[in-house]
């Protein structure tokens, strides 16, 4: 899991333009790393891309932090 939580701290770093270290895994995307909706869209495409996989809609209203989007990409 730490393998795949690097990616993903990565691309939320990325995307959101915040330092790694502020990410963890209890991080909620929009109350900690000020994420809007339009920055939650983003981020889904590029965990996606990099992924290689698709999260099904119903699961994108149950992230809220960095460990439900680990989750979700199993």
């Amino acid at each position: 899991m730490s393998d795949k939580f690097a990616q993903v701290q990565g691309i939320i770093a990325e995307q959101l333009d915040i330092p790694v270290d502020k990410i963890s895994l209890e991080s909620n995307l929009l109350e900690d790393l000020e994420a809007d909706s339009l920055d939650i869209i983003e981020l889904v495409m590029a965990f996606e891309e990099e992924f290689d996989m698709k999260i099904p809609d119903e699961d994108l209203e149950k992230i809220k932090t960095v460990a439900d989007i680990i989750e979700a990409l199993g």
